[in-house]
């Protein structure tokens, strides 16, 4: 079975983005699709910005940090992003983790549990899968929105939404079929 690779995007202090990956890598887990599951928290990678000379296609990294980004990436079958919406955008931080690498992230699934207060993370999605369909990702069509207005009570926790997990496995459902149909791809570039 693959490994999934629950990226958390926001690094911001007092973020809700962690509660989510930690709901969300749950779930994932609950599933029961991936024989691994490992929550990335990109406020604990803590990549600096873009600081390799050499393009990342070349793989020549001279930083740690960037040859162990590079590995927790590459040894992922797939990926779900958990990330906010920052002005009808995605967060920077993100952007940056995906620019380090190049061919870490190829032919491999990628889903989405977008978070914000009016589009629930939409818009941002949607600006980043032109991102990540250059990178020969392939993005997944059911994703999970979480509107937080809604979706948190009073103490700042994910209210249970019976509707949420079932967007989740929908999603992980996708996520998961094509991790193994992508695979013999993934076999030849390597």
């Amino acid at each position: 079975m693959p490994r999934l690779n629950v990226i958390v995007a926001s690094t911001r202090p007092g973020r809700v983005g962690r509660r989510i990956g930690d709901w969300f890598a749950e779930a994932a887990v609950r599933h029961g699709a991936f024989d691994e599951v490992h929550l990335v928290d990109l406020a604990e990678v803590g990549l600096p910005f873009h600081d390799e000379p050499h393009h990342p296609a070349d793989g020549v990294y001279l930083h740690e940090h960037t040859r162990t980004w590079s590995a927790t990436t590459a040894a992922a079958d797939a990926f779900v992003l958990v990330m906010p919406e920052y002005n009808y955008g995605f967060s920077a931080p993100l952007k940056n983790a995906i620019d380090y690498l190049y061919h870490e992230w190829q032919h491999k699934p990628v889903g989405f549990v977008s978070y914000g207060m009016t589009s629930g993370g939409l818009r941002a999605v949607q600006m980043l899968k032109q991102v990540v369909t250059t990178l020969n990702m392939v993005p997944v069509n059911d994703a999970v929105a979480i509107f937080l207005r809604q979706a948190l009570d009073d103490a700042g926790e994910l209210r249970p939404d019976p509707g949420r997990e079932e967007a989740a496995d929908r999603m992980l459902d996708q996520v998961a079929r094509l991790a193994v149909a992508l695979a013999p791809l993934r076999a030849v570039a390597a």
